[in-house]
């Protein structure tokens, strides 16, 4: 039986990826690789930042989990190391050299990266590995994919069978592992590769919150848990705003971890009860979101460099938003119906062998 909810939660959250990049391009918190702010005083629109960073990438560790338990309950583990190698490491390391130097070209522009001492032969590979960009997260689904084989192979059903009958007190005492996992295992210089909480979501997702009896108990309790997320989250905007919230204190605080934890305990429960069905636009964006969430920040740190940055153009700031999210979604969805037309390009950039769209 499809789990239609997760499609839907997942495309969702890939649109507000999207959008969460285009005011990540303009904020006044965070200055690297970034086109700039609007004004050196206070940007409020800032804070979509606050309210997004804590928890859209967690939802999507911990639905991956989830979807690698589905996986594994219908194919062999060579099969599924197989195909996730192909979806995942694949458009990670060799898609850096077939189309990720492009995005590393406009990364370091906008880093202010001085490439004129570089030789050539070494400028290619430094800018393909600067395009990894939004890649980092199937890097480490590739990653723990892997790990997920090994411990499988050990704990044979035991851990997953322990957690079924799950109450929900118990899932939400969970907090305090999600808390003390975002304190270790945080990569010093490239923020984004946090092992200890994503590591924490992916195999939560996988032992936990794949059985629908624990799904079950977040339906139940999800208005309890959209409310603590709302408290929290406030709390932790009014306190922290203004802060680095990628990394530090700004993203690890108790704040920012209950506010999160319990925003996934809330989606997963109104995703189950609410989006739980499809219709052709919602099976649309399912069968797009894995272009969109590929492609989009090309056309975003294209457009912030040339428009704000090269020509300097005057309009409003809410011109610069309107204008850059509506080419990251056309153009991330032109570049995925042109590219996954191309035999190898389609394998190298998107790990999909043949001309049928797969989902993720």
């Amino acid at each position: 039986m499809k789990k239609l909810y997760l499609n839907n939660i997942k495309w969702i959250t890939v649109c507000l990826v999207v959008i969460y990049h285009c005011f990540y391009m303009y904020n006044g918190v965070i200055t690297d690789g970034i086109a700039g702010p609007f004004t050196s005083g206070v940007q409020y629109q800032d804070v979509i930042q606050y309210i997004l960073y804590p928890w859209f990438m967690t939802i999507l560790f911990v639905i991956s989990g989830m979807c690698a338990r589905y996986e594994l309950e219908k194919r062999d583990t060579k099969e599924f190391l197989r195909k996730r190698t192909t979806r995942y490491l694949v458009p990670s390391t060799i898609g850096l050299l077939v189309y990720g130097w492009i995005q590393g070209y406009f990364n370091m522009s906008l880093s202010n990266v001085d490439t004129s001492m570089i030789p050539g032969f070494i400028l290619y590979p430094v800018r393909a590995l600067s395009g990894t960009g939004v890649l980092w997260y199937i890097q480490m689904l590739w990653l723990f994919s892997w790990i997920l084989v090994f411990i499988r192979k050990h704990e044979k059903g035991k851990l997953y069978n322990l957690t079924k009958n799950m109450k929900a007190w118990m899932i939400m005492l969970l907090v305090i592992l999600y808390y003390l996992s975002a304190q270790i295992l945080n990569t010093p210089v490239i923020v984004v590769y946090k092992f200890g909480i994503y590591g924490f979501c992916f195999f939560a997702g996988y032992f936990i919150f794949s059985h629908d009896e624990v799904i079950d108990e977040l339906v139940k309790t999800r208005w309890i848990n959209t409310l603590i997320a709302i408290v929290f989250g406030v709390l932790y905007i009014i306190k922290y705003f203004g802060m680095d919230y990628s990394y530090g204190i700004g993203s690890t605080n108790i704040l920012c971890m209950v506010y999160s934890f319990f925003m996934i305990l809330a989606i997963l429960g109104l995703g189950k009860k609410y989006l739980d069905k499809t219709n052709k636009f919602m099976t649309w964006m399912s069968n797009k979101s894995w272009g969109l969430y590929i492609f989009h920040y090309l056309p975003l740190s294209m457009f912030a460099y040339y428009a704000k940055i090269v020509y300097h153009i005057e309009m409003p700031a809410i011109c610069y938003y309107l204008i850059t999210i509506i080419l990251e979604f056309l153009v991330a969805y032109l570049l995925y119906e042109i590219l996954s037309r191309i035999p190898f390009v389609r394998w190298a950039v998107l790990g999909i062998k043949k001309e049928k769209k797969v989902k993720e």
